[in-house]
């Protein structure tokens, strides 16, 4: 029988009975803890940690988020530790769907928005409903057929004759004619990928409104084969003009037929598997932020790679490569994300930062240094009760600071970021709350 388990970032997963609707721990079956122990053990020979056991009975998950499906049929949805009051389950929901969105680059096609407020349902179920909407409108507008060489042997003549295989006929088979001509059929790559994307949907859903479309499409498509060399059609699929309608599906194609995974797992069970690395997903999401804002006079490079931390020898060593790097010409700076909760209320705690975090922007600032002068360093954190402003500046001498900043993913500000003197352009709005979150900011450096 299946289960539907929903849990946070940091859960813990026993076979002990728990109580219901708690979002950090969660019982499963003895089958499904098994099984998970052996995917960790994998995971883990690989670099991959994904979660850990603690004793027998234990399992604590790590900062991976998205849906898991294991053998026994138990469905894990995993969200991002992020909500603290009001509907989490809710939030966190829309929260993550947001996020995987700009990841991947994905264009959700919802009819408003407030159907996507509406839309409460686990990633997996939101997933097949997108790819199955753009597929349906794909339908509707019309699947694109192509010619396909056939070469066979017939009693009458169609097409061309193969004159050598012709040649080559016994005796008491030359009244069969060797013939190749073509077909106009829907069988190409990007239709046998649907097809198979479809099939896969169809037995994974476990919503009435997705079965029902998912059924009714297969039915559209039973001409088409499904595909069975996945990765070289998915080289083939065209980009020509004429299959302009074909590319708003293929993100949701790629999705699920791809099944993100931290690793790889081929050869063994995965399910409807969709597992993101939450630090990934945060920072791909104020890359894309920044990206947007940016001044057009300043550059935004991600994962730089031209700077080393050693020479050696006739090479160099140890690659420093920040997850984002803003030239202006006359300044840089060089911003990491971190998704993690910093606390504004331990001060004696070092505000729960971490060493190792502030090592590595030193170490970035001296190496990416350009000729104008000392590039700034910034920290972005996720915005919570904990951190509702920046720090106060860190100085590391030699003029080099390093500034904090949250980073509200809800409402798509980074607060301070003027004061760092980060080069965006604001709407009316976002300039009235960066103004009223730098009166802050002052306000609380000045005391």
């Amino acid at each position: 029988m299946s289960a539907f388990v929903t849990v946070r970032e940091y859960a813990r997963l026993t076979t002990a009975a728990v109580a219901s609707g708690n979002l950090d721990c969660a019982q499963i079956s003895e089958s499904a803890f098994d099984w998970l122990c052996e995917l960790s053990a994998g995971f883990n020979r690989s670099g991959a940690p994904l979660l850990q056991v603690e004793g027998r009975r234990l399992l604590k998950w790590d900062s991976y988020v998205g849906v898991l499906e294991t053998p026994c049929g138990t469905r894990l949805e995993i969200l991002p530790k992020h909500h603290e009051q009001d509907d989490c389950l809710v939030k966190s929901r829309q929260l993550l769907r947001k996020l995987i969105q700009r990841a991947l680059q994905l264009k959700p096609r919802e009819t408003s928005v407030a159907s996507l407020e509406l839309f409460d349902k686990p990633l997996s179920e939101w997933v097949i409903g997108q790819f199955l909407a753009e597929l349906d409108l794909l339908i509707k507008r019309g699947v694109r057929f192509d010619y396909r060489r056939i070469e066979e042997e017939q009693r009458f003549l169609r097409g061309q004759l193969n004159m050598v295989v012709q040649m080559r006929q016994p005796p008491g088979r030359q009244h069969h004619f060797q013939i190749r001509h073509d077909v106009f059929l829907p069988d190409r790559a990007e239709n046998r990928l649907l097809k198979l994307a479809l099939e896969l949907v169809a037995k994974s859903t476990q919503d009435a409104t997705n079965w029902r479309l998912a059924n009714e499409l297969r039915a559209m498509l039973a001409e088409v084969p499904a595909s069975r060399q996945v990765s070289q059609d998915l080289r083939s699929w065209s980009r020509d003009r004429l299959m302009a309608h074909y590319q708003a599906i293929k993100p949701w194609c790629e999705l699920i037929l791809n099944q993100q995974m931290p690793i790889a797992v081929s050869g063994e069970w995965r399910g409807m598997s969709l597992l993101f690395p939450m630090e990934k997903l945060f920072e791909c999401y104020v890359e894309g932020w920044l990206r947007k804002r940016l001044l057009s006079t300043a550059r935004l490079t991600s994962q730089s790679s031209y700077e080393y931390l050693c020479e050696h020898g006739q090479g160099r060593m140890f690659c420093v490569k920040p997850d984002l790097l803003i030239d202006s010409g006359k300044q840089r700076w060089i911003l990491d994300t971190k998704w993690k909760r910093v606390d504004a209320r331990k001060p004696e705690k070092n505000y729960d930062l971490s060493q190792s975090d502030f090592y590595q922007l030193f170490a970035y600032g001296h190496k990416y240094r350009n000729e104008p002068g000392v590039p700034k360093l910034v920290l972005i954190y996720p915005y919570w009760s904990g951190l509702k402003k920046p720090l106060p500046v860190f100085d590391y001498g030699q003029g080099m600071s390093l500034w904090v900043l949250p980073f509200d993913v809800d409402k798509d500000r980074l607060l301070g970021a003027d004061a760092a003197g980060i080069p965006l352009s604001y709407s009316s709005i976002d300039q009235v709350a960066a103004q009223i979150s730098d009166q802050e900011y002052a306000t609380g450096s000045a005391r």
